[in-house]
């Protein structure tokens, strides 16, 4: 796969590095001369050139690209490389980072957006994931579905625990993804059991308030923490 990444600051460049990790082939590109940090990520592709502009994304053969990631510290220019990306290039997959969080309702199919993934959110997540027994937190939302992943660790109290998972009430709109026992996930089958403890992910169909609640009052006690 070939992936073109839009900034090459630290974020860019993390990125690159695991996509080189699994074979994949990365281009970087950076308006900015002391972003050239070559040998940090030697086996990529670079190119010095203002990702903002359809000339230097024709350099970079933006058309030949699976995936773009817009990467840089600037959520105006990561909704630019977007647009374009998708638009005048047909990418097919289009990733981009949102730096505010209060900006997040720009990025979708309208500005090119097929996944956005923003650090702050997911940042709040994960801290409140490690700090929350009973709670249903919000990992993050898929973008062109709507559905969303949320996790839950099971309080010694939940009424789940100690039933298979064939005997729950499972709302409609929710499935088990994934049960994670100690450091170990468990694909889950009918015949499995409920743990305290067990940490549950759970993929949500355009949940509504109330699809929340009532898989809060199934999994826990808790108010729901988003």
């Amino acid at each position: 796969m070939r992936v073109v990444i839009a900034g090459a600051g630290s974020v860019g460049r993390s990125i690159a590095r695991e996509l080189i990790g699994h074979d994949h082939v990365v281009l970087l590109i950076d308006k900015d001369p002391m972003a050239m940090k070559v040998s940090s990520v030697s086996e990529a592709e670079w190119l010095l050139a203002d990702a903002c502009e359809i000339s230097s994304l024709s350099q970079a053969d933006l058309a030949a690209a699976d995936v773009v990631v817009a990467a840089t510290g600037d959520d105006k220019a990561n909704l630019v490389v977007s647009l374009l990306a998708k638009t005048e290039f047909a990418v097919p997959r289009v990733v981009a980072r949102v730096n505010n969080p209060k900006n997040e309702w720009m990025f979708d199919e309208a500005w090119g957006v097929d996944v956005l993934v923003s650090t702050p959110r997911i940042m709040t997540s994960l801290v409140e994931e490690a700090v929350s027994v009973g709670d249903l937190v919000r990992i993050f939302t898929f973008h062109q579905s709507g559905a969303s992943m949320y996790e839950i660790t099971l309080s010694p109290g939940a009424a789940v625990v100690g039933q298979q998972i064939s005997q729950i009430g499972w709302p409609s709109a929710a499935v088990l993804a994934a049960i994670i026992r100690g450091d170990q996930p468990i694909a889950p089958s009918q015949d499995d059991t409920l743990e305290a403890g067990d940490e549950l992910l759970l993929i949500v169909s355009s949940a509504e308030q109330a699809d929340l609640l009532e898989l809060q009052h199934l999994l826990g006690d808790s108010p729901v923490a988003t």
